[in-house]
């Protein structure tokens, strides 16, 4: 039987054909963290979005220690928990191969204790915020962070956005090293990167390797829930990257992080020549939008894009094979700024997009009511247009998730779920009841804690929810749909008179 290869992101993900990938992630049994003492202390850098490189000069010759002295204190050490229920409920993609990497024991349906696993973070503000995969912390009960100084913090999740695998922290700590973002489109391939991480619960570990390729997509990240809005367009580097490096930096010789180590492609599950990172550009825009609006603004130009090959150029008697096809042209900015079906989009904002991913990883970095000009060729000519990206609603607005903490409605207090929790539940959002005993909520069963998703075909995400829809129903039995916080959903109905 020929041996199956598959890409799996730094905890195993997608099966794929033609080669194997295991994630820098590791799941443990009952492992300690081996800590590793520094004696090396530097002061804050500030924390910038604007991308801008530090002017250290790199020594005559190849020399790492500047850039792993200036970032092995900004690394850190991120251990999660898992329940049992919450290890049984998962369904990420990465559970297939979970039992073939970690034995016939791993996802047995009987009572076990916690679960632990193991990745890394970058601290990119002072004041505590810490950036990682989205796999590293998916569905996790409890986060704690361990520093290179040996201190340890509970993490709380500020967000996750899935589809650049991506997960912003933050811990209650102040004057902390960080590390500066660099430019990763200044990034040439054949410079050398150094990746700093903790592989195998080995904190403050740093290899050295080169920029292998750029603009990688390597079908890691599309999943039923993603769709076609992951962004997958990796740096290629062949830095030394296992088990326990997720969410660690990537940083090129001055120091300055260009990437997040993300994934492996690997036939055995430890490092084998290949290692991707989720580029900076696309880091720094992610943490911005969490930050500001609690959720990544995806702009989208509407259209159903294709990679060009030999084949289709010959079947679409297209002039290149520089550029992205143009397959389906929907309602949307693309259309309203005059493109058709059959254009072949060469670059945006001045930027070369010769494959999918690129043009991915350009509109990536902009907001529904962003204004990008796109170049194309249509029927062999070269054209501009200047398109308004919309979001998933065909609009322009920018959405933000509320903040509203708490409502009382019919005796019941209904509190506002964490990003933490909606998290580990594989949740959107909902309501957190209190008080059902003095409630009129009283005689449906339900108990404290139970967090409200759904009232008969209408979502609840956010606390006011629950009273808006509940007075849409004058009369008649409406089902209330919610999970409680152990995973454990549950259906109550409740008589309307």
């Amino acid at each position: 039987m020929k041996t199956k290869q598959f890409i799996v992101g730094l905890t195993l993900s997608a099966l794929m054909g033609g080669g194997v990938a295991v994630g820098s992630y590791k799941l443990l049994e009952n492992d300690s963290p081996q800590g590793v003492e520094t004696q090396q202390q530097y002061p804050t850098v500030r924390y910038t979005s604007d991308m801008r490189s530090s002017d250290v000069i790199v020594p005559e010759g190849l020399n790492f220690i500047k850039a792993a002295q200036v970032t092995t204190p900004a690394v850190v050490h991120v251990m999660t928990e898992y329940s049992a229920r919450t290890a049984q409920r998962s369904n990420t993609p990465m559970d297939p191969f979970l039992r073939e990497f970690f034995g016939d024991g791993f996802g047995e349906r009987v009572p076990r204790g916690p679960q632990m696993g193991s990745g890394s973070g970058v601290i990119i503000a002072s004041n505590g915020y810490i950036v990682t995969n989205n796999h590293v912390i998916d569905r996790a009960d409890k986060i704690e962070v361990t520093l290179d100084d040996k201190r340890k913090f509970e993490a709380t999740l500020v967000g996750t956005d899935p589809t650049t695998d991506l997960a912003l922290l933050k811990i209650n700590a102040d004057k902390l090293p960080v590390i500066r973002y660099g430019n990763s489109d200044d990034l040439q391939v054949g410079e050398w990167v150094l990746a700093v991480g903790n592989p195998m619960n080995l904190t403050s570990t740093v290899t050295a390797g080169i920029v292998s390729a750029k603009g990688r997509n390597i079908n890691i990240l599309r999943t039923t829930q993603n769709r076609d809005l992951s962004i997958e367009s990796f740096i290629q580097t062949d830095a030394a990257v296992n088990p326990g490096n997720s969410g660690g930096a990537l940083v090129n010789l001055n120091g300055d992080l260009v990437g997040i180590n993300t994934a492996i492609a690997s036939q055995t599950g430890s490092f084998a020549g290949y290692s991707f990172a989720v580029p900076s550009a696309i880091v720094s825009k992610v943490v911005d939008d969490l930050l500001k609006y609690g959720e990544v603004q995806r702009a989208l130009l509407g259209a159903r894009i294709q990679e060009i090959d030999a084949a289709l150029a010959k079947e679409k008697n297209l002039s290149t094979l520089n550029g992205v096809y143009l397959a389906e042209v929907e309602e949307g900015g693309a259309k309203e700024a005059g493109l058709r079906n059959g254009d072949v989009i060469t670059a945006i904002n001045d930027v070369k997009v010769a494959r999918s991913s690129q043009l991915l990883e350009q509109v990536a970095r902009y907001r529904p009511g962003d204004k990008v000009k796109v170049e194309y060729l249509r029927d062999g000519k070269s054209r501009t247009a200047n398109v308004t990206l919309k979001n998933l609603n065909n609009s322009t607005e920018i959405s933000k998730r509320s903040t509203a903490n708490s409502v009382t409605f019919d005796g019941a207090t209904f509190e506002a779920v964490s990003k933490q929790e909606m998290n580990k539940l594989g949740i959107d959002g909902g309501a957190k009841i209190a008080n059902v005993a003095k409630s009129k909520f009283r005689d449906t069963g339900m108990k404290d804690g139970f967090i409200i998703t759904r009232i008969d075909k209408y979502a609840v995400n956010v606390p006011s929810d629950v009273e808006r829809h509940l007075k849409n129903f004058e009369t008649g039995i409406v089902y209330i749909e919610g999970v409680y916080p152990d995973g454990l959903k549950a259906y109550y109905p409740i008589g309307k008179r």
